[in-house]
């Protein structure tokens, strides 16, 4: 309309006409750059929003995750030191409590990742929308840290967990997994996932059975030189944890804390 208003006062000579057209139709053009422009940047503000929110939850469970797992691996280094002293005569055990805690030396954890949203963020290249530098960087830090799939890769490679579970008679290793293993806790509980795997238990088996699978474990040499390489990779880790990446673990707890 416009433009053919401003094609008759061409025609007609009519500078007036002409100027008041052509300043709508800057004008018009204006507007409607600008409106596609906030357009734009609230849909930007939307999606950054949502990122945002999403990724502060994915990290809230990271930092059950990271915790649990702490917490986790701490305990089986205590067992497995329970166990390596057992066998150097610094604390005696009986054959029962020898072989709950050789068991629980030779477990491990892993727990999934929530980082998806991170991982779309950076496969799209969108991290950019995390307005929150001091958030930003927690999630590059903690998505980054390497620390847990060694940790959990030691633990699937361990060679004491090899000679354990080539040791241990298969019906004994199912009776203690039964009795003494793993408590199932549901993820994000805080109050209970430090008593997963150190609880007070019994084996239910009969006593010749406990003794022979306990010294199979005593009488084999190569025990305590795996568990000390257990017990070392273990230490490793947890340093790494706790003092290494001891920014990543602070950052994590006071994301944790915060209201949702």
């Amino acid at each position: 309309m416009i433009l053919r208003r401003l094609s008759q006062s061409l025609k007609e000579q009519n500078w007036m006409a002409i100027t008041i057209e052509f300043v709508l139709l800057v004008v018009g053009v204006f507007l409607g750059i600008q409106v596609a422009n906030w357009n734009a940047e609230r849909e930007t503000n939307k999606k950054a929003s949502e990122f945002t929110e999403k990724l502060i939850a994915d990290l809230r469970a990271e930092s059950w995750r990271y915790q649990f797992l702490l917490e986790y691996h701490r305990d089986i280094r205590d067992a497995a030191e329970n166990t390596a002293n057992a066998l150097g005569g610094k604390a005696p055990l009986s054959n029962e409590e020898f072989l709950i805690n050789a068991y629980r030396a030779s477990q491990y954890k892993q727990g999934a990742s929530r980082r998806s949203t991170y991982d779309e963020m950076v496969s799209t290249g969108n991290i950019g929308l995390i307005k929150d530098e001091k958030l930003r960087n927690v999630s590059v830090r903690a998505y980054s840290l390497s620390t847990i799939d060694n940790l959990v890769k030691e633990g699937i490679e361990s060679r004491y967990r090899e000679l354990f579970r080539m040791s241990v008679p298969n019906d004994v290793q199912r009776a203690l997994g039964k009795a003494c293993g793993d408590r199932y806790i549901k993820p994000g509980d805080y109050q209970n996932f430090d008593h997963v795997i150190d609880y007070p238990c019994k084996t239910t088996l009969p006593a010749d059975v406990i003794d022979d699978a306990a010294n199979a474990l005593r009488s084999d040499p190569q025990t305590i030189r795996y568990l000390r390489q257990r017990i070392a990779d273990l230490d490793t880790r947890l340093v790494d944890m706790t003092q290494n990446n001891r920014d990543v673990w602070e950052a994590l707890l006071v994301i944790a804390k915060e209201k949702p």
